[in-house]
């Protein structure tokens, strides 16, 4: 079959050429609109459920939305893991689905689930699904900043105006707006004022939403023309609500709001607030990108609109950027791509080298172009982006594209240069087909089975999977194209241009120092065989100990270039301590020579993809360029200065990266590295375990940034409501409460409506009156019919302080109640710092399974959690992945020789290339993580090629040998013939070698963004390619002796299939 393609394609070169014309051509248009990205998306499949109940508790959240919604959702079908977090006035529920989910067809059975339990919600409660953004949506920061306009005023052209126009942006799911001040119309009300006119605050509420709405009349028609109605009645600024009158006096004189209270406007209360760079509050947007989308599209999409909409602001606001990962994007992207150029470089210089002669160089090198086009071509019809890793896959093939191409132009090169020294007459088109057909239908084999090797990689799962499908996707295109390649284009090109003078390879200088190097020591080999197989097993069993003593991790970290900062306070903490906190934090960050910004949020964002409390900050800190950085720094020395300058009491720090803190949270429900999850069915007994273990691990060897997450803590004000007192006022419980929602808490009871934008209207008791427990006590609440007299009898209209119907009593209790499938939860956040995170955690678990473990109170228990979850999930994936590797290379090498032993001859270079990896593993004193073990992986199959192609060359020369002398061949005929195939047959080996290994050499080199997460699959090649190159020079032929020596005494010896197709 590969003999009648080459065969096709030498004799039908026009139509060869034109085929290749047109890849090459839609090949450049692929290239060029394949979308970019820094990472492939590794976000889960979530819905978002917030609902928002304001001014409740968490444990009333909790109680009453929080689990009624989580029960109901669980069990539904492809869901994962159901997390939910109560907090004041709000609940965030996310239900995280199987990736093989489609996300539109979860929202829908989510919204489905929702509308049957929504009548055991409380009224007036709805919850509300999410935006279809994915887990690392946050894509663009940006704040206004102006000397001219109050918060209050940025904050509505933030909502009103930039919110709306870009929330028009294809790809875009949410404008979420965070800081500055809701403009609010507050009331606020003296209750004495209020008891003297008897007036109770539910009859202010009626008034105002009475007073605040345009009504229709239908329509009129006069004199042919037709009238609509409309009666007008909108408030529009503060004297529209002090002139809303309340009741008449008995004067006739009206009894209006400003009569009993002082009208305002101010901010609503906030859960979240932005500072920059230590300088003040500033008002900003986040946006979130659409699921499925392109992260480098939509920012650009982004900032176009941005430049129209900022036309439309008033004069002295500006639009700064905070935080762009287009920025990464663009970075990452670079290094890689000169990478690529390099590479390419490298393995041009190395071809040019070894053959001296241009036109058989190009036909080589052609090969990298067209593979890296069609890779692209695939790429774009099945959308994956060029990022980080599939970038990745092109780098960690361009060595070995053009391994095949070497082979077959080397062998049409040697036979040619042997023709014209025997001074034959050439037919260089029939030469170069035979050479092609010589050694077609093998190399072929072992391009292929590069590529199923590296298939199982596809077996794996989660985050781990949706990092390396990309990179397994462009490998796997590049080296199916270069097969494809090397038995189509390149024996046309063979045909066209295979003339000129050609050398032997003993005329070439370099061919001739690596001759001399090799001869006597394949020689020795040979003679010594024995003692050559022992040390080779030596070697394999050194690399025992150094298996043993190598850590392990999930995966390298990836430089994203910014630096997360997220502090977490006290759990009572108020708004106004934070914000004090936030900007001497930022102040000192600013500081730092190295930092060009930072931008701090104190908890939320008014999206539901954002479920911080306000003990929570998150700083990000954008990094001047490498270039402007004090000589010798680093950035992990950088982040040690920041935090050492960053003890606060009372504040623990934790240092993450943008990209990688939203994945974790998203994925594990922990924000740092590591967690432990201690679950349970009581909150206290949860903190006190969390406490017990944070102190039993941070005295472990690397732990660093350890927070037991505090599941009490709280501060609360418990009204507790006297049911015998209020019934003898005729009251019931939902009076009381009633005057606590609204009187005490502030309730939003109307929404003005001014021009496009929408404020507020908020009653509540004045601050003194309601600013301490003695306060609360004395709040008015009004007696419904009238008053009681001495005798019990119910009179006129009264009231009665709320100190005589309830206990007041100030109490601790959770700031944020977490869960997990139903389950209560706390958490120990913490990373691991200068130690690997295998070996953190295997200590780890045997400190707390002999001091924490046996102390657990009945039904409790604990889970190590984030990125460990990965690791584990990824380890037991591999150790079935890799044998199903080495089976599909064995049942491979077996269809290319049809023999049991070749094959496991050939099969022997896998354990040999193993040392070479793990030496220089040892060398780097790197970790086994996903990405080394995706290095091997790929190393097996480039090592089984190099092993392909030096039986290749044995079977030539004895095959030759057999001509010559039949079955009268001897056992030294058999060693001279390995012999002659081994040496003289050098070049092409060392070519292939060389180009595969040297070829990863810039990536090693590279310090740009994206070469901390390419180096580890660079690393197990180029110390494997070396060793198994090793092997194969010289244990391949010492094995192949013995094997053929068996054969030869059996009389079995023949010639290989590649025999009919020889030249000479």
């Amino acid at each position: 079959m590969i003999e009648k393609i080459i065969d096709f394609s030498v004799n039908n070169r026009f139509i060869i050429l034109i085929f290749y014309l047109g890849v090459i051509g839609y090949g450049v248009y692929s290239m060029m609109n394949t979308p970019v990205d820094a990472i492939p998306d590794l976000s889960e499949n979530q819905v978002i459920i917030w609902t928002e109940w304001m001014g409740r508790s968490p444990q009333i959240i909790e109680d009453q939305i929080t689990y009624p919604l989580t029960t109901s959702l669980q069990g539904m079908a492809k869901v994962k893991a159901v997390r939910s977090q109560s907090m004041f006035g709000m609940s965030f529920i996310y239900v995280i689905f199987e990736d093989n989910a489609d996300i539109y067809w979860a929202r829908s059975r989510v919204l489905e689930k929702l509308s049957q339990v929504q009548s055991s919600l409380p009224e007036g409660v709805t919850p509300v699904i999410g935006p279809d953004g994915t887990g690392v949506g946050h894509v663009y920061w940006y704040h206004l900043m102006s000397d001219k306009y109050d918060l209050g005023e940025l904050r509505a052209l933030q909502d009103y105006y930039l919110k709306l126009g870009l929330q028009s942006v294809e790809g875009v799911a949410e404008v979420a707006s965070v800081g500055g001040f809701v403009k609010q119309y507050q009331i606020d009300i003296d209750p004495n004022r209020l008891s003297a006119y008897g007036i109770g605050i539910n009859d202010i509420v009626m008034a105002v939403q009475r007073s605040n709405k345009d009504v229709g009349g239908r329509n009129i028609e006069s004199s042919d023309i037709e009238y609509f109605v409309r009666g007008k009645g909108y408030i529009n600024d503060v004297s529209d609500i002090e002139e809303i009158t309340l009741k008449t006096g008995q004067s006739g004189n009206p009894v209006k709001i400003r009569d009993i209270a002082n009208v305002q406007i101010g901010g609503d209360i906030r859960r979240g607030m932005l500072d920059f760079n230590g300088e003040g509050e500033v008002v900003g947007g986040i946006i979130v990108m659409r699921y499925g989308e392109n992260a480098n599209t939509v920012i650009e999409r982004v900032k176009e609109k941005l430049k129209e909409l900022e036309k439309g602001l008033p004069e002295g606001i500006e639009i700064m950027t905070s935080y762009d990962r287009s920025d990464l994007i663009s970075k990452a992207i670079q290094t890689l791509r000169d990478a690529i150029i390099e590479e390419a470089i490298i393995v041009s210089l190395i071809v040019l080298v070894f053959l001296f002669h241009l036109r058989s160089a190009l036909r080589i090198l052609i090969e990298i172009p067209v593979a890296i086009l069609i890779s692209f071509i695939l790429m774009k019809q099945l959308g994956i982006t060029s990022n980080i890793m599939s970038l990745g896959g092109l780098i960690i093939s361009i060595g070995i594209l053009v391994d095949a191409s070497i082979v077959m132009v080397e062998n049409a090169y040697r036979n040619i240069a042997i023709a014209q020294e025997k001074g034959l007459i050439i037919d260089y088109k029939e030469i170069s087909a035979r050479s092609a057909k010589q050694v077609g239908r093998a190399i072929f084999f072992s391009e292929a089975i590069i590529v199923v090797s590296f298939l199982p990689v596809f077996m794996l799962e989660g985050q781990e999977g949706k990092l390396f499908h990309p990179l397994a996707f462009t490998k796997t295109f590049a080296i199916a194209g270069s097969a494809l390649i090397t038995i189509t284009l390149v024996p046309m090109l063979m045909t066209l241009f295979m003339k000129g003078k050609f050398y032997k390879e003993n005329q070439n200088p370099v061919t001739r120092f690596f001759n001399r190097l090799y001869d006597p020591v394949l020689r020795l080999a040979l003679k010594y065989r024995k003692t050559t197989l022992a040390v080779n097993v030596i070697a394999l069993l050194i690399t025992i100990p150094l298996i043993m003593k190598t850590g392990s991790e999930f995966m390298p970290p990836l430089d994203e270039g910014s630096i997360l900062f997220m502090p977490t306070m006290l759990p009572n903490v108020s708004v106004t301590e934070a914000k004090r906190v936030l900007q001497v934090q930022d102040a000192i960050i600013k500081s730092i020579p190295e930092v060009e910004s930072v931008l701090g949020k104190v908890g939320r964002a008014e999206t539901p993809t954002d479920p911080a409390p306000v003990s929570m900050i998150e700083s990000i800190i954008i990094l001047k360029d490498k270039s402007e950085w004090r000589e010798g720094i680093t950035k992990a020395e950088i982040v040690k200065e920041m935090n050492s300058k960053l003890q606060i009491p009372g504040v623990s720090n934790g240092w993450t990266q943008p990209i990688i803190n939203r994945i974790n949270m998203l994925s594990t429900g922990v924000r740092t590295d590591l967690g432990i999850k201690i679950f349970g069915d009581n909150l206290d007994t949860l903190e006190r375990l969390a406490v017990k273990a944070e102190n039993l691990v941070k005295n472990i060897q690397g732990a660093a940034d350890v927070y037991a997450e505090r599941t009490q803590g709280g501060s609360y004000i418990d009204i507790d409501i006297n049911r015998d007192a209020i019934s003898r006022y005729g009251m019931s419980v939902g009076d009381v409460q009633d005057v606590i929602e609204t009187a005490i808490g502030g309730e939003n009871i109307a929404t003005t409506v001014e021009g496009r934008r929408r404020f507020p209207i908020r009653v509540r008791y004045m601050k003194d009156f309601r600013s301490d427990v003695e306060a609360l006590k004395k709040v008015w609440v009004t007696i419904p019919g009238g008053a009681v007299n001495s005798m019990g009898t119910i009179t006129g209209a009264a009231q009665v302080p709320l100190g005589e119907l309830v206990d007041i009593n100030i109490t601790s209790g959770p700031p944020m109640i977490s869960s997990e499938n139903a389950l209560l939860r706390s958490v120990v956040f913490l990373n691991v710092r200068d130690r690997d995170m295998g070996g953190f955690v295997n200590e780890a678990r045997e400190v707390l399974e002999k001091d924490f473990a046996p102390n657990l109170p009945l039904g409790y228990y604990y889970t190590w959690s984030g990125q460990w979850e990965n690791q584990i999930r990824a380890k037991e994936r591999l150790q079935i992945i890799i044998p199903i590797v080495f089976l599909v290379i064995f049942v491979m090498l077996y269809f290319t020789f049809k023999n049991f032993l070749e094959a496991a001859l050939v099969m022997l270079s896998v354990p040999f290339a193993l040392i070479g990896g793990i030496y220089y593993m040892s060398v780097l004193d790197l970790n086994f993580s996903v990405a080394i073990w995706v290095g091997f992986i790929a190393l097996y199959g480039v090592a089984v090629e190099t092993g392909v192609i030096m039986v290749i060359y044995l079977h030539e020369a004895l095959d030759k040998k057999l001509a010559e002398k039949g079955n009268d061949i001897s056992q030294q005929d058999l060693v001279d013939a390995t012999e002659e195939g081994a040496i003289l047959r050098l070049r092409p080996k060392l070519m292939t070698v060389a180009t595969a290994m040297l070829g990863l050499i810039p990536i090693m080199w590279a310090t740009g963004t994206g070469a901390d997460l390419a180096k580890p699959l660079a690393v197990p090649m180029i110390g494997g390619i070396l060793t198994s190159a090793i092997h194969v020079l010289f244990v391949t032929p010492v094995i192949f002796v013995i094997i053929k020596e068996y054969f030869r005494k059996k009389g079995k010896l023949k010639k290989s299939e590649m025999a009919k197709f020889a030249v000479h």
